[in-house]
């Protein structure tokens, strides 16, 4: 049974993370940050698709101007994404970031210091972002590559260095590429510390490697009760990221959003273009948040019954179909109208 491990509670603007807190769903923006526009116009698309926190790439000054402006409209809260120049980091904080992302591993102590204070002062959190790419180089050395044992090693490193300035609001990220990397060095971790965690996989890759990488290890992180906030890292755009995110979590049971489409493979016994109609009803209904199981089926003879656990949905056949409801057929419908009808009838649906 799905049994979370009690963590430390941060929030990231009005959004709790850790100590019983519901999975937390993040993105990051792909856009040009200096384009306020359009940064703007993404971060609003990923809060319809139910994204909690955004994540922005700060990678220079002008960035770092924009982000201000950025902050300012923002419907969700903004985490800054920072590496190396600690400069960036002092001047999102002081644009009002709702928490700061760095990876200790490419910024000096120094800096480092500054922005632990400055994010103290502030009252936000910081991600301890460690990654296998970025490694610190005397751990590379020691282990010879990134172990899942040396990125636990680099992160607790990092904690102890903040907890020794006083600062304890934070969560920690721990990511490789290799999805058996990711997962022990995360068991490792969990382990050892009870800050919350930000599950995910890092350079996953496209949509089908990226999602199956993804879903094998936020889901068997979160089965075994770790982890407090996930990203799904796609080659993408973001929004199928937190489409992606919300499937795993329906999966796992842990938390439902909008509807979930139920729909065979296709056989030989299908006489309808499926995949057209599941494509156009998937797009109609994808702003809906209401969690609805709906189906899509190829068989008149056979989809209903197969399909009876969903609450709404077709099945077609040569030059006609039907609608039900909890596998009971409501009514025959032409062919030609089924996906229409079925869109109607989920935006008509009340819970």
């Amino acid at each position: 049974m799905y049994k979370r491990k009690k963590t430390k509670r941060i929030y990231v603007g009005n959004v709790p993370i850790g100590d019983g807190a519901p999975i937390a769903v993040q993105s990051m923006t792909n856009t040009d940050t200096k384009d306020i526009s359009a940064t703007l116009s993404q971060i609003e698309e990923l809060k319809q698709a139910g994204c909690e926190i955004v994540r922005v790439a700060i990678p220079d000054e002008e960035a770092a101007s924009a982000f201000k402006e950025i902050k300012k409209r923002s419907p969700v809260p903004l985490i800054a994404d920072i590496h190396f120049d600690h400069r960036l980091a002092l001047k999102a904080i002081d644009s009002g970031a709702d928490g700061i992302r760095i990876n200790p591993g490419n910024m000096k102590k120094r800096g480092l210091k500054e922005v632990i204070k400055a994010a103290q002062d502030a009252r936000i959190p910081i991600r301890i972002g460690v990654n296998a790419g970025s490694l610190e180089k005397d751990l590379l050395e020691k282990y010879g590559h990134p172990v899942p044992e040396a990125l636990v090693e680099s992160a607790i490193r990092s904690i102890r260095f903040f907890e020794d300035m006083g600062f304890e609001y934070m969560k920690i990220s721990i990511k490789s590429s290799n999805v058996l990397d990711t997962i022990k060095a995360y068991e490792l971790l969990s382990e050892k510390t009870d800050y919350p965690l930000h599950l995910g996989v890092t350079e996953a890759g496209t949509l089908i490697s990226g999602v199956v990488k993804s879903a094998i290890a936020i889901g068997y992180l979160l089965m075994k009760g770790i982890g407090d906030t996930i990203r799904v890292s796609l080659t993408r755009p973001p929004v199928e990221e937190v489409k992606a995110a919300y499937e795993i979590l329906r999966a796992l049971n842990i938390r439902h959003r909008g509807p979930e489409i139920i729909s065979c493979p296709t056989c030989g016994r299908c006489q309808i273009d499926l995949f057209s109609i599941v494509d156009e009803v998937e797009k109609e209904i994808s702003r809906i948040d209401i969690p609805i199981k709906v189906a899509i089926m190829g068989c008149v003879v056979n989809g209903p019954g197969e399909a009876k656990e969903a609450d709404i949905g077709i099945a077609g056949g040569k030059g006609k179909g039907v609608l039900f409801k909890k596998g009971k057929v409501v009514k025959k419908i032409p062919e030609e109208l089924l996906a229409k009808t079925l869109i109607e009838e989920v935006k008509r649906w009340k819970i």
